[in-house]
């Protein structure tokens, strides 16, 4: 009855650098007719991830943790190897509402265009933030480490279009969307820039996108 869609191993470039690593992961419902019996295809997740019906992703690091949502918040879990079963460690996880924390691989920065290169000196210009102070960046290149610093801390997590990636370079169905569903579980945002993240309707299984996702303020 269900379909699934995932990314194995966000973050393997990393793997031998021994650095956090995860999988992404998100669940729909199969159309009626496929969860009849009759032969899945592509438009069984070819869908809005509004649709998608639980999200999450498993953190492979000093301690391996599940981050789940159903739809009605946003749960931790962490593996307990003595029994070999994940333990609920994180209840009703809520990203703040303001963090100090941008993520964003400035290595890119040369190809930015204007809105976000504006940004990113806006974190960087204590003058305009409403703390007064500049936010601090932190950036890992694997997109669970990334995201899931920015839920427990608050903050922003960007991966925007540029010139090399003119629609993005993150995958929109399998990395996007189930980011995004954990985002607005916990009182975050997702967003292109310019659009919320789970109304954009698919195209294509691999179809890649910009991403903006953190704390709503």
């Amino acid at each position: 009855s269900y379909a699934v869609v995932f990314d194995p191993l966000d973050g393997s470039s990393n793997i031998d650098a021994n650095i956090s690593v995860g999988t992404i992961f998100g669940i729909y419902r199969k159309a009626e007719a496929a969860a009849s019996g009759a032969k899945m295809t592509t438009k069984d997740v070819l869908k809005p991830g509004k649709e998608l019906i639980a999200a999450g992703y498993a953190l492979y690091a000093a301690a391996t943790m599940l981050v789940l949502t159903t739809g009605n918040g946003v749960n931790g879990f962490t593996l307990d190897p003595t029994l070999g079963e994940f333990i609920l460690t994180h209840r009703n996880v809520r990203i703040p509402k303001a963090g100090a924390i941008y993520s964003i691989n400035e290595g890119n920065a040369s190809t930015w265009d204007a809105a976000t290169t504006a940004y990113v000196a806006a974190c960087k210009d204590k003058k305009k933030q409403k703390t007064g102070k500049a936010k601090s960046a932190r950036y890992v290149g694997s997109m669970v480490a990334d995201v899931h610093r920015t839920l427990l801390y608050g903050g922003i997590f960007c991966y925007p279009k540029d010139s090399k990636n003119p629609s993005g370079k993150l995958r929109l169905l399998y990395e996007c969307n189930p980011m995004a569903m954990v985002m607005e579980q916990a009182g975050g945002r997702a967003t292109t820039g310019t659009k919320r993240i789970l109304d954009i309707q698919p195209t294509k299984i691999h179809e890649r996108q910009s991403i903006f996702c953190g704390s709503a303020d």
